[in-house]
This record gives C-alpha cells, sequence and structure tokens, in this order.
C-alpha cells in the first residue's frame, strides 16, 4: 500500500523535530504545520489554544499536504478540555478537515487500551493543577493511574530544553512498581530518540506524547506499522506502512 500521508497541528515550536525522525523510520509522510498563542501551561490559556479558530487554521494549512488524518498534537490542549469536549474538539476539526482526526489526549487513551493495559502511572512535566486533569481523563477511560508526578515546569519552550538524560531521570524517579506502563503526557518533550532507553531502564512499556499522536495517526490512516526502536506500542503492531 502507499505511505500513509497523517498531518498534525502542532502548537508553538519545542520537539517537532521527533515527527521527521519518525517518518523517516516508518516510511510515512508527517507534515506538521504550527498554530501559535501563549505556551504556558495554565488552564485558561490551554483553553485558548485548543480553541475551534486555531484548529481550523491548522486544518487550512494542512489542506495542501492532502492528508487521510489529521491530530492536533497537544496533550494539554485537549484533555483540559475534558473527555466530552475532548472528544467534541476533534469532531469539529474532522469536520473542517475532512479527514479522521484525532487528539493527544484521546490517542493515550487508545494506546493503553491497545495494549491491554489499565495501571499506569504519569510522569507529568505540568504544574499539579494542569497534570490532575490528564489524571481524570484518563480515569473516564476506566485507566488506573496509581501514580502521578508534576514537574511543575511552566512552559513549552522549557519542556522542549530538556535533554534526553533530563528525560530518562523524570521516567526512572516517577516509575511505580504497581503501573502496567510509564505515561510522559507532552508534546513539547523529546522523546522519539529515548524511546528503546526508556522502555531498558523501566522494565515496562513507556508511552509519550508524541509517540502515541504518530501512532494514532496511522491508525485513523489505516496503517498499523511494526517498526523497532518506537517502543513497545509499535512493536505490537503488525502492518508496515512502506508496503
Amino acid at each position: 500500500m502507499q505511505a500513509p500521508t497523517v498531518g498534525f497541528i502542532y502548537p508553538g515550536h519545542a520537539a517537532e523535530d521527533d515527527y521527521p525522525l519518525a517518518a523517516a523510520a516508518l516510511g510515512a509522510q508527517l507534515p506538521v504545520v504550527h498554530i501559535h498563542g501563549t505556551d504556558l501551561h495554565a488552564i485558561p490559556e490551554l483553553l485558548e489554544l485548543g480553541g475551534p479558530e486555531k484548529l481550523r487554521l491548522g486544518a487550512a494549512l494542512l489542506a495542501p499536504h492532502r492528508p487521510d488524518a489529521i491530530v492536533w498534537a497537544c496533550t494539554s490542549g485537549s484533555f483540559v478540555y475534558g473527555p466530552a469536549g475532548a472528544r467534541e474538539q476533534v469532531r469539529a476539526l474532522a469536520e473542517a478537515a475532512g479527514v479522521p482526526a484525532t487528539s493527544t489526549s484521546l490517542a493515550f487513551v487508545d494506546a493503553v487500551h491497545a495494549l491491554g493495559l489499565r495501571a499506569v502511572a504519569v510522569a507529568a512535566s505540568y504544574p499539579d493543577q494542569v497534570a490532575r486533569l490528564f489524571v481524570d481523563f484518563l480515569a473516564d477511560a476506566s485507566i488506573d493511574v496509581v501514580s502521578l508526578s508534576s514537574a511543575g515546569i511552566d512552559t513549552a519552550a522549557q519542556v522542549g530544553a530538556l535533554t534526553s538524560a533530563h528525560v530518562l531521570q523524570l521516567a526512572a524517579d516517577n516509575d511505580h512498581p504497581d503501573a502496567q506502563a510509564l505515561l510522559i503526557p507532552d508534546t513539547a518533550m523529546h522523546t522519539m530518540t529515548v524511546l528503546p532507553d526508556l522502555e531498558a531502564t523501566l522494565g515496562k512499556p513507556v508511552l509519550t506524547a508524541n509517540q502515541v499522536t504518530i501512532w494514532a495517526g496511522l491508525r485513523l490512516a489505516g496503517a498499523e506499522p511494526a517498526v523497532p526502536g518506537l517502543g513497545s506500542l509499535f512493536a505490537e503492531r503488525q502492518t508496515d506502512v512502506r508496503r
């Protein structure tokens, strides 16, 4: 089959270089467009960032790429709306784009369920007030968060500056023995190159924001690739998008 094209609406600039790295590994077209607003991890700002006008703009910017599916590549800018609001957010986005749509928050839920997991730990970069909304979002999907840590980082730019060593330390410090997987929910964090080390260190699946975002977009486009180096989520898939 022809390699799919999945378009991503990415807020600002932080870790968008994760996407061409994944595209090269997957043999897929993963164009990224940017919408802009404050990068504060604060509820009013996140609600504004994920608003319908900004997402319609993102869909318009992606239209020349003729994507097979489209993803709002922002965790906090989707879960801050709550489960029903996040579903309405992607329904409106799909209507604007004319193709299936999802978001990073919904991708986390789908990824946890796809791996057959129920109990997870969350290592969040956000302030605690924001991170707890993600826990509520997961709970609505019958996912038990056995441990939550909040790094309290105020902006996406600060998260984007974290090194691989910082990410590995964040994961190692905030896993929990009762968790079947660790979730790291921020698309501003560079994680694609460190996924093998994360899982080797913890000895369990690690789901990161850009990883699940890409996986969910490919799934919407009808591809479920199995490739090495992108974590257990991609190791479980059976269909190679290069065919």
